[in-house]
């Protein structure tokens, strides 16, 4: 029971309210001295993120656009998912860190959060080492003997011929049309659909309430009886589940590919915030609806886990060309950092506002994006960025033709004599 702020009567807490309220009593006594420190501290780590931020926006669009062009494309889904599977890794490593009797105290925070430069270290020491996107040099540069060699060098045998006509193709296709800037992949019709997807799918990574099941996550697992102490290790194990299901997202994604996954994901996702929000209600009254929450938690990890998280990434690499493809990244890039903000700038107003209601909205943000993946996203697994941009055409209304000749490409054969322009109906 929490006093209300005029002093007249007492009245329950909600979930978010307790723990947060409970967080900020035990904050002083457990951290003595550091509780100054974080005050202090918080100014200028929010100077620092200003900073950080666009580099971190930067590799994240960076890196799954590397590997996804390096990749062969039956293997393209796989290695797309490995930074998200990184990322899982090294979230699970700062809950591990961040027990109390390990780094989560007033001594051992410091060193913590010096860690964290020790990967940065490690990825300057060896991109060098890597070699450039050979679609790039190709494409981009024109440098047909390097893109060759680097190609070699990835794939390890000498033999790279039909990957470099593919390429040599993508490039004869493109070579009108040249770089897209974000304007001008605004204003291009022969990619809305793309374009429309990529925003769709940020946007529902983002707004399906992953940042709001663990915002309640710790407030859950105390209303069940969980032991405070004990709640980190309860949330060690979240980390851990987030990591098992995103492992198998890339053993099962060539098999099961990008779409079927983003739609069990996203019905995963949709289906335990209404679970949770019967939960959350009923649970003063109902004594095992504590340990429904905790399922419900969960549950949804798993579903975000296999779809919602890692896809997107892959579909964005996939459904642009080279010409484009940057642009894309930095639409979606936007739109991603933009909802991860809004959330969390308009979670605790929505929680204080509405209480478990609140998971209703973002199963509702499931369910359109559910919906709007299965009309809109085809499959794009083992298929080169040609044979997706037909796919895309009869959306766009855009008739892909060979340049030297009227008849346009039949089915998702193209082969290095076939030189693609676009014709608008």
């Amino acid at each position: 029971m929490l006093k209300d702020p005029a002093g007249s009567h007492d009245r329950p807490a909600g979930l978010g309210e307790s723990i947060q309220e409970k967080r900020e009593i035990d904050c002083g006594p457990r951290l003595g001295h550091a509780h100054f420190c974080i005050r202090f501290l918080l100014p200028i780590r929010v100077q620092c993120g200003r900073g950080q931020l666009p580099f971190t926006g930067l590799s994240s669009n960076v890196v799954p656009m590397y590997l996804g062009e390096i990749s062969p494309k039956n293997l393209r889904g796989a290695i797309g998912i490995v930074p998200q599977l990184f990322i899982t890794i090294g979230i699970l490593s700062a809950q591990v860190l961040g027990i109390r009797n390990i780094l989560g105290n007033s001594t051992g925070w410091p060193l913590m959060l010096g860690l964290t430069g020790i990967p940065a270290v490690v990825e300057l020491l060896l991109l060098p080492l890597f070699p450039e996107s050979p679609r790039y040099l190709l494409i981009q540069r024109g440098d047909d003997t390097t893109a060759r060699k680097a190609l070699q060098r990835l794939r390890g045998w000498e033999e790279v011929e039909e990957e470099l006509s593919e390429m040599r193709l993508e490039n004869q296709s493109e070579r009108a049309g040249g770089q897209l800037s974000v304007v001008s992949l605004l204003s291009q019709a022969s990619l809305r659909w793309q374009l429309t997807s990529i925003i769709v799918m940020n946007m529902g990574q983002q707004l399906s309430g992953v940042n709001a099941i663990y915002y309640y996550a710790d407030s859950i697992y105390a209303s069940a009886g969980v032991q405070e102490n004990h709640i980190q290790f309860v949330t060690v194990g979240t980390g851990a589940v987030n990591v098992v299901m995103t492992i198998a997202a890339v053993f099962i994604v060539e098999a099961a590919g990008r779409r079927l996954l983003l739609l069990i994901g996203f019905g995963i996702c949709c289906a335990a915030c209404v679970l949770l929000t019967i939960a959350l209600k009923f649970q003063e009254s109902l004594s095992w609806m504590p340990y429904l929450s905790i399922a419900c938690i969960i549950i949804y990890v798993i579903g975000h886990a296999i779809g919602p998280s890692p896809i997107p990434y892959v579909v964005t690499t996939e459904i642009f060309r080279q010409s484009s493809r940057p642009a894309a990244f930095m639409v979606a890039g936007s739109v991603h950092w933009l909802c991860n903000f809004t959330v969390g700038l308009v979670f605790p107003f929505l929680e204080r506002g509405l209480g478990p209601y609140s998971f209703i909205l973002f199963s509702g943000i499931c369910l359109a994006t559910f919906i709007y993946i299965w009309m809109v996203v085809q499959e794009t697994k083992n298929k080169t960025f040609l044979e997706i941009s037909q796919m895309f055409a009869k959306k766009n209304k855009v008739e892909i033709k060979q340049a030297y000749g009227d008849e346009p490409l039949k089915g998702s054969e193209v082969g290095p004599e076939d030189v693609l322009s676009d014709t608008y109906f």
